[in-house]
């Protein structure tokens, strides 16, 4: 890439990208980490209801510095606003709604992708982990899954393979990851690279891929605005 990107930045720019895919009339949920932050950079007029796992319909942006209640948080127990309209219910009434396939896009992170559309998300193999959450029950249900993570580990592995070597969470439940270089889509035929950032190149998105991409022609520039 041109310029490095602080974290944040890189954060931010994969959480706008995701936002230009909801659509109206949209039932939403957001995994915890960067997808959190997509509420923040919904386009106006545009009526999204977003669904936490704790038990809130109606997810806001985070609230600003001084405006913060305790009692509104999100699954990664962060605290949010709501919005005009907001609902509220037990956990097993929201995995039922989950399980119902109720939600139009889920959006979650991830550590491993690989080829055949298929997510490693919830362990790593010998680190403590506190349960796999609701990431089985919203990939298994969910209408569309798109995943928004950086595109490489901290020390520069491949997290977008042609074959995931961590403990799954799902089986060809991917349709779109969505990274701070690029926009890639599962398909029957392999990764499909749709979009680059402006400050990357196709070749330089390739690098950082542990598998190959096939070009769509031609490849857009990332929207971010």
């Amino acid at each position: 890439m041109s310029a490095a990107l602080t974290d944040a930045q890189k954060r931010e720019r994969i959480a706008r990208r995701v936002a230009k895919e909801l659509q109206d009339g949209y039932y939403v949920n957001l995994g915890i980490g960067i997808p959190t932050m997509v509420p923040n950079f919904v386009p106006a007029g545009l009526e999204v209801i977003i669904q936490s796992e704790n038990g809130m319909l109606g997810v806001g942006p985070y609230p600003k510095e001084g405006e913060e209640d305790p009692d509104l948080i999100n699954a990664g127990k962060e605290t949010v606003t709501e919005i005009q309209g907001t609902s509220y219910f037990s956990s097993a009434e929201s995995f039922a709604m989950i399980r119902g396939g109720h939600i139009d896009l889920s959006v979650l992170g991830a550590m491993e992708v690989d080829e055949s559309g298929d997510l490693a998300n919830w362990m790593v193999p010998g680190k403590m982990v506190k349960g796999m959450g609701g990431a089985m029950d919203l990939v298994a249900s969910a209408r569309r899954v798109i995943i928004a993570m950086e595109h490489t580990t901290k020390k520069g592995a491949h997290k977008i393979l042609p074959k995931c070597t961590l403990p799954i969470t799902g089986l060809k439940v991917v349709d779109t990851i969505i990274t701070e270089m690029a926009v890639i889509r599962v398909t029957p035929r392999g990764f499909v690279l749709l979009e680059i950032a402006p400050d990357t190149t196709a070749e330089e998105v390739q690098k950082a891929t542990g598998a190959k991409l096939h070009l769509e022609q031609p490849v857009r520039t990332m929207a971010l605005d």
